[in-house]
């Protein structure tokens, strides 16, 4: 299979998803190694293609998605970090990234793309057995979110959960 080829099935494979896929995955159904994905989804993002890589693999973002998407601000230890998760899934809502101000780096931003209790086991699976410490350790516990949610009844209820945990930060409170 030519290199041209391979990225368009690698698109189509993208395309006929919802979910993402693992660039293992995609080596396999394309023959290649997993480094040969890596090039040639740097190489489709370079083209104007939208695609992140989350923790559970490469997703295509499409375009005309009808859900609403908020900003949240949050602050909690490492054990509160599944249960605002939870919250969030629980209420509807779909949690897109989290991202920390530090103090040298700026801004940082990773993708989850959790949007229920078996991707947020899978991301809990992947922590515990990770040498590694959530972002928000960076920052003393304090982050933001991105959300989608369906309207505007679902972020108030998330908010409304956030807050009765203390996980919410008030912006209205200084």
């Amino acid at each position: 299979m030519l290199a041209d080829e391979r990225r368009e099935e690698i698109l189509s494979i993208l395309s006929d998803r919802s979910a993402p896929i693992t660039g293992t995955d995609l080596s396999k159904k394309t023959g290649v190694s997993r480094q040969v994905i890596v090039q040639d989804i740097a190489i489709l993002r370079a083209k104007g293609l939208n695609i992140i890589a989350t923790p559970q693999g490469y997703l295509l973002i499409k375009d005309g998605i009808s859900r609403m998407s908020k900003v949240i601000a949050c602050c909690h230890d490492k054990k509160g970090m599944r249960k605002e998760l939870e919250i969030i899934v629980d209420n509807g809502g779909k949690v897109i990234d989290v991202t920390v101000e530090h103090s040298l780096y700026g801004e940082i931003k990773a993708m989850l793309m959790l949007e229920s209790r078996l991707d947020i086991d899978s991301f809990m699976k992947h922590y515990e057995d990770s040498d590694t410490k959530p972002l928000s350790m960076l920052t003393g516990g304090v982050h933001l979110h991105t959300i989608e949610v369906p309207d505007e009844t679902s972020y108030n209820h998330i908010i409304n959960d956030l807050e009765k945990h203390g996980y919410l930060i008030n912006n209205n409170s200084e």
